[in-house]
């Protein structure tokens, strides 16, 4: 574990404003004299940190503390005190690690974002590719959708028939996909609890799921057909890829673009995202990403099928 280290500064933080002079922070590098700290360690952390060239005094500051803590690290484990092989990723994210330091998790974070910065500056290593975030699939519309389950009523016969028209009623009905459909059985469609639902027993995530009303009669007729047999076609649970064939050979529809399951799971989503205000409370929130919510909902009570049914299933 790295010390605690103890700064000495003659000014006091408070005193300094937002931004400083060159030789502001050049005082600030050579006041610089850190406790429980080798002064190899502390020259480092001054070398690099005027070599950054911040230009606020509260920059400095950070980029002395960040250093400091990874040349005690360095120390530590026997590595050269240069810019080149302290500052290397890999050495940051080890001086950062939980188990090596006793900072606090806010602490190592920033500790951590300063030596980045200092690494970008000091051009010691190249810069991350920037990859771009994947966006959400663009939810069908209700036309786009009545198109799809015309063309599922349009097959030859009645086995391909009530298979597409389940395929789309458990991705755009119960937000189903992959995995999730994979072991889906006639008899995990069922109504109950005021609605109907589907049992996945399979996947990641085995859950009960409301289907949105106005596929529940497609739905049922599919379940009816099949019974114990698996709804979306196959003799095995442990197919892989259950849904590419049958798209695949939807026949007719020239108009109609290939069926995408990520896309009938967006129809889904969006559509519950609308029956339980999200958007309203994402708004009053001044939430823009939804990251933390997770953490805020395993904390509160589970709903009971009743609850989940009436809230997520009774969307028409």
């Amino acid at each position: 574990m790295l010390p605690s280290v103890l700064y000495i500064y003659s000014t006091p933080p408070s005193s300094i404003a937002p931004g400083s002079a060159p030789n502001e922070v050049q005082a600030a590098i050579d006041r610089f004299s850190p406790h429980l700290v080798s002064l190899e360690a502390a020259c480092f952390a001054k070398e690099v940190t005027a070599a950054a060239a911040p230009k606020t005094v509260n920059r400095t500051k950070a980029y002395l503390f960040a250093a400091s803590r990874l040349g005690a690290f360095c120390e530590s484990v026997g590595l050269e005190l240069s810019a080149e092989v302290a500052l290397h990723p890999s050495v940051i994210e080890r001086c950062c690690a939980p188990q090596v330091t006793k900072m606090s998790a806010p602490t190592r974070r920033t500790v951590r974002t300063n030596l980045r910065a200092i690494a970008r500056a000091l051009d010691t290593a190249p810069p991350p590719i920037w990859l771009s975030r994947e966006h959400a699939k663009l939810p069908y519309t209700r036309a786009e959708i009545a198109a799809y389950l015309a063309l599922a009523d349009a097959q030859p016969t009645e086995s391909r028939r009530m298979r597409a028209s389940a395929l789309i009623c458990l991705g755009a009905g119960a937000g189903l996909v992959g995995a999730d459909l994979k072991a889906i059985t006639g008899t995990d469609v069922c109504s109950r609890s005021g609605g109907v639902v589907v049992c996945v027993r399979q996947g990641r995530r085995p859950r009960v799921v409301p289907v949105l009303s106005r596929y529940h009669d497609r739905l049922l007729a599919a379940a009816a057909f099949t019974r114990t047999r698996l709804v979306i076609g196959g003799t095995s649970t442990s197919r892989r890829n259950v849904t590419t064939p049958l798209t695949a050979s939807l026949a007719g529809g020239r108009d109609l673009p290939r069926l995408e399951i990520a896309r009938l799971r967006a129809t889904w989503l969006y559509e519950v995202a609308g029956a339980i205000g999200l958007r309203a409370f994402m708004d009053a929130a001044g939430i823009t990403c939804s990251q933390r919510l997770g953490d805020l909902v395993a904390t509160l009570p589970a709903p009971d099928e009743h609850e989940m049914v009436g809230l997520v299933g009774g969307r028409r």
